[in-house]
């Protein structure tokens, strides 16, 4: 079985500070640091004991973030959490599935329908209408407990990965598309880029059966049989995330101060050391103007950014060593 590609790192970089790795051996994404000063400490995946519990857990909420992010005066995305019926019940809350609509016809369609507490943009939809607000409403409630409707904000989707004060990387995050050639079809040039991505060890990341993809084709009265123009791209995902087959471009040497300092504020203002900042802004690379904070995630997944060249390694690696040695220095 392949080492899974934290672990990996974490072995690699702890060779240089003199620290002993043991990896559970089943699954090999748990492991214990040994500092040689005595110190350990424990990860899962990429979640560190880098960043305070009561912060890691609170941004975890989408809706909880937002709120002390708004309090903290940093430009929010506006939405509202519904729950199932549930739910509703036990917390005497009306705020049910029909509230969301109700709320969704009020700020406007489209909109965006997330889970409350799932990572990795699962189950992120752009709705356009009440058919559609309903199907996915219904199908998130089918295994979650709440989720959230948002306002939809047009303008580029960035991350920005901030370390004790300091900006790591910073990329722009596109949502996975295809490019037609003229003569390969939908379905063919959706495996194209997934071998596209096995080659570039990014695994099998595009879900044939994501019933986002099904629904975005119909908007472009498309299937997969359709056979795309030459040059002519389609957005099969409205979200951005890298998980999904979004792809990345990397703007850590030329991304604005400002936005710099916006990443790094909010990180300490949410009492993060370790954080990836999601913001929707015209382009990071200018001065600072009107941006959105999407959310902050307190254990960011880098293994996609990584995959991208040799410089993105190297700044992953650095990164994780950097995290290692606040470790091994904590008291």
């Amino acid at each position: 079985m392949k080492t899974p590609f934290v672990t990996s790192i974490i072995q690699k970089v702890a060779e240089q500070v003199g620290a002993v790795v043991v990896v559970e051996p089943e699954y090999s994404f748990v492991g214990c640091i040994k500092f040689k000063n005595g110190h350990q400490t424990f990860f899962r995946n990429n979640k560190f004991d880098i960043n305070c519990f009561g912060s890691a857990e609170i941004v975890k909420d989408k809706n909880i973030a937002s709120f002390y992010l708004k309090q903290f005066g940093y430009n929010v995305t506006e939405g509202q959490t519904f729950f199932s019926e549930e739910l509703c019940e036990k917390i005497s809350n009306s705020r049910n599935v029909d509230a969301g609509f109700d709320y969704a016809k009020n700020i406007g369609f489209p909109v965006i329908v997330k889970p409350i507490n799932l990572s990795q943009g699962i189950l992120v939809t752009k709705v356009y209408n009440k058919k559609e607000y309903y199907q996915v409403a219904k199908k998130i409630l089918k295994d979650n407990s709440g989720f959230i409707v948002e306002r939809f904000y047009s303008g580029n989707d960035y991350r920005i990965v901030v370390l004790d004060h300091e900006v790591f990387s910073a990329y722009q995050r596109i949502p996975l598309s295809i490019t037609g050639n003229g003569k390969s079809t939908v379905l063919e040039l959706m495996q194209q880029k997934q071998d596209t991505f096995i080659k570039n060890s990014r695994r099998k990341i595009i879900d044939f059966e994501d019933y986002r993809i099904k629904k975005n084709l119909q908007r472009y009265k498309l299937n997969f049989n359709s056979v795309i123009p030459q040059d002519t791209i389609v957005y099969l995902l409205d979200n951005a995330n890298l998980s999904t087959g979004g792809e990345a471009v990397d703007l850590t040497e030329s991304i604005h101060p400002d936005f710099q300092k916006l990443a790094i504020h909010i990180t300490k203002d949410m009492n993060l050391r370790l954080a990836g900042v999601d913001i929707i802004a015209d382009d990071i690379t200018l001065p600072l103007a009107d941006y959105t904070t999407l959310e902050v995630n307190g254990s960011p997944g880098l293994f996609h950014y990584a995959s991208i060249g040799e410089t993105q390694m190297k700044r992953v690696e650095n990164l994780y060593l950097k995290v290692l040695i606040a470790l091994e220095n904590e008291i």
